[in-house]
């Protein structure tokens, strides 16, 4: 068949031999060698295209974008002009890439303008998942690091994507390569308020990207390069689920997708992919280099991170809940596998951790071998160095549970590492000197509770009720408090180095700024004030 390009076209469908279009007279032939045999798509500002180039050996398929300008007015047609081949620049640029359509052409005709791209044959990742099913992790780990390869390449040529998802990646039936697509460049809208009678030389491109898979800043018409790593991540997400993320739940507080409920990944990668899809810019990878160097680095930081540990790791857990536990520390720990110094700074004030609770205990020892320590009005010292010196006794949370059923609410020096208490009704419990280290407390009622002295390092709190809570000289470093309450809470002498406090409230709490400095806050965080967003 023959394909029309008039826009107005009440009937672009021909007969493959006609020269004119029957129902608007219009010329088939674009450019004098380019014959559309079919349309692929079309939007608001312009139309996708197969077509056969008969000026060229065999007359091999191409595909044709169109850019369609609404309007007459002179002042328009020139800055869309303008943009036309700053955009074709751009892609004839990129296009030397081996994973991405070469531009074979570029041009304006009869106040239309075209772009002409190499066709790559093949299914795209959407279709592939349509036909085949969800990715393993295997697989989407393959598809991440080979795009992120890509996505580097065309980051270092100043290019933005701005639509990455699974309809823009198609699988190359002739080498099984990942080919990305579509930049975008049909989507750019001229902003015409103002464009007459005034001096503007440029053009204000619309909010380029689909809804779900772009992040807000690029909804905001502000994209980076950690764009395209967020719509990657989505894209991942996408491909191990087969849901879009209009059909995920997402956090009301933080608008962050829920994805990890509907996957079963190993943490590591889990961690990876939460970075990728922080919702705040300066929590996320920054660059495709960033979380490409996360990938390579993952075996090496998870085993380098269970010799740093004090605890036994469960190496065999690998539900949703454990998953879940573990988003918080993706921003603190994953972030910075991109970069081994910073993994080494880490390393090494962990090192002076121990050395200092060593040294600490050390000096209880001698303390309680003195017996004016012992006796006397210094009985609370030892009591509480006695308690520092004990190891907590290991307990499971079904037994909290009981117990606390029973009537039992003081829990101190002891170990619930690792532990789901997901949702538990625990208020006035008393955790003083106990381990907490990665347990899930996500969304549980812990008012008036007492962590004095507790380890709750890289533990799940989002969403828990924690007003009037003493969190005293606690170690929260990693914690997720995202969407928690925390009015009221005592914050004295706390470490909260990586916790990630967005949209939590903490509302009349002691935290002063420099604790605040160390930690995760965004506009929906109340502050000490009272205010949300602002000190």
């Amino acid at each position: 068949m023959s394909y029309c390009l008039n826009p107005s076209c009440p009937k672009p469908v021909n007969h493959p031999k006609a020269k004119l279009c029957k129902a608007c007279g219009e010329k088939l032939l674009l450019h004098g060698r380019y014959h559309l045999v079919k349309g692929l798509g079309k939007g608001g500002f312009g139309a996708t295209f197969l077509a056969a180039d008969l000026a060229l050996p065999g007359q091999p398929l191409c595909v044709i974008k169109q850019l369609r300008p609404n309007t007459d007015n002179p002042n328009f047609l020139s800055m869309a002009r303008e943009l036309f081949e700053r955009e074709a620049k751009t892609l004839g640029r990129v296009g030397n890439h081996p994973q991405i359509p070469r531009l074979l052409d570029y041009f304006e005709d009869r106040e239309q303008f075209y772009l002409i791209q190499e066709f790559v044959k093949g299914n795209n990742l959407q279709q592939e998942v349509k036909k085949q099913g969800v990715f393993n992790e295997g697989k989407a780990r393959q598809v991440l690091k080979e795009i992120l390869v890509i996505l580097r390449d065309i980051h270092a040529q100043k290019v933005i994507h701005r639509d990455i998802k699974p309809a823009n990646i198609i699988r190359r039936e002739i080498d099984d390569k990942l080919v990305l697509i579509d930049f975008g460049v049909v989507k750019n809208q001229v902003n015409t308020i103002g464009a007459g009678g005034s001096n503007q030389t440029a053009l204000t491109a619309f909010a380029v990207g689909t809804p779900g898979f772009a992040p807000p800043e690029q909804l905001a018409m502000r994209p980076v390069y950690a764009s395209d790593v967020y719509a990657l991540g989505v894209t991942c997400m996408y491909l191990m689920t087969g849901k879009a993320p209009k059909n995920m739940d997402c956090d009301p507080i933080t608008g962050e997708i829920s994805w990890f409920k509907y996957v079963n990944v190993s943490d590591s990668f889990a961690e990876i992919l939460t970075t990728m899809l922080e919702v705040a810019v300066k929590n996320r990878f920054k660059t495709a280099t960033e979380a490409l160097q996360a990938l390579d680095m993952e075996n090496h930081i998870d085993s380098l991170s269970e010799s740093m540990l004090s605890y036994p790791t469960n190496t065999n857990d690998n539900s949703k809940t454990s998953i879940s536990t573990r988003r918080s520390n993706a921003s603190y720990s994953r972030r910075n596998a991109s970069s081994t110094s910073r993994m080494g700074d880490r390393m090494s004030r962990r090192t002076t951790s121990r050395s200092t609770s060593t040294s600490r205990s050390a000096k209880n020892s001698s303390r309680n071998a003195n017996p004016k320590t012992r006796f006397g009005n210094t009985s609370i010292n030892s009591n509480k160095s006695h308690q520092a010196s004990q190891k907590p006794v290991k307990m499971l949370a079904a037994d909290v549970l009981k117990a606390y059923a029973n009537g039992r609410k003081d829990f101190g020096l002891k170990d619930l590492s690792m532990q789901d208490l997901q949702k538990a009704d625990l208020p006035d419990a008393k955790f003083h000197h106990s381990k907490l280290i990665k347990t899930n407390l996500q969304g549980a009622d812990l008012t008036a509770s007492n962590f004095t002295d507790s380890d709750m390092r890289q533990a799940m709190l989002r969403n828990a009720n924690l007003s009037r809570a003493f969190l005293n000289s606690s170690n929260l470093e990693g914690v997720d408090l995202r969407g928690a309450n925390l009015s009221n809470a005592n914050f004295k002498n706390i470490k909260l180095k990586g916790a990630n406090l967005c949209g939590a409230n903490l509302s009349n709490t002691n935290l002063t700024k420099e604790q605040l400095e160390e930690v995760k806050t965004n506009w929906m965080t109340i502050m000490p004030s009272g205010k949300r967003g602002f000190w």
